[in-house]
Order: structure tokens, then C-alpha cells, then sequence
């Protein structure tokens, strides 16, 4: 069941990552989200900006990935050291 539920909140975070509905809702049509901040910057010009908020972001998904296989790996070993 555990990594049916880690993959449904992964997806849920991506899937809340590009929240238009709300930022229209709460702030307008003017208002961007990252991502599509991110897509018009390439479309129309490349901004130093733009890019270090995608490489921030790329290295945080690898830690947090990271870690993960980290905690997963250790769990493995515990359950092999407990008697059972």
C-alpha cells in the first residue's frame, strides 16, 4: 500500500505545481505560476532568472529523490537484522 500512496502524493505534487485555477482565482489573469513563467521566458527570451529557479528546482527533486533511495535502502537492511 506504501508505495501506491508515495506515488499518488508525488503525482499530487507535481499536479498542484501548475495550480492555474487557483491563481486565477486568487490573484487574476495577470498572475503567473512558476512553470508557466518558466515556459513563456523560453517562448519569448531566456532569463538567468528563469533558469536558476529550474536548476534550483532539478536539484531539489534529486535530493528529495535521493533521500528517499537512501531511507528505503536503510529500511531494507533493518527488516534483514530484525529476528523475525
Amino acid at each position: 500500500v506504501m508505495p501506491g500512496m508515495i506515488s499518488g502524493a508525488l503525482f499530487a505534487f507535481i499536479t498542484s505545481f501548475d495550480e492555474v485555477v487557483v491563481v486565477l482565482f486568487l490573484a487574476g489573469i495577470e498572475e503567473y505560476t512558476i512553470p508557466r513563467r518558466m515556459f513563456s521566458g523560453i517562448r519569448e527570451q531566456i532569463s538567468p532568472t528563469i533558469l536558476a529557479v529550474a536548476t534550483v528546482l532539478v536539484i531539489l527533486s534529486i535530493i528529495l529523490l535521493t533521500a528517499l533511495e537512501l531511507l528505503r535502502r536503510r529500511n531494507e537492511r533493518m527488516r534483514g537484522m530484525s529476528p523475525a
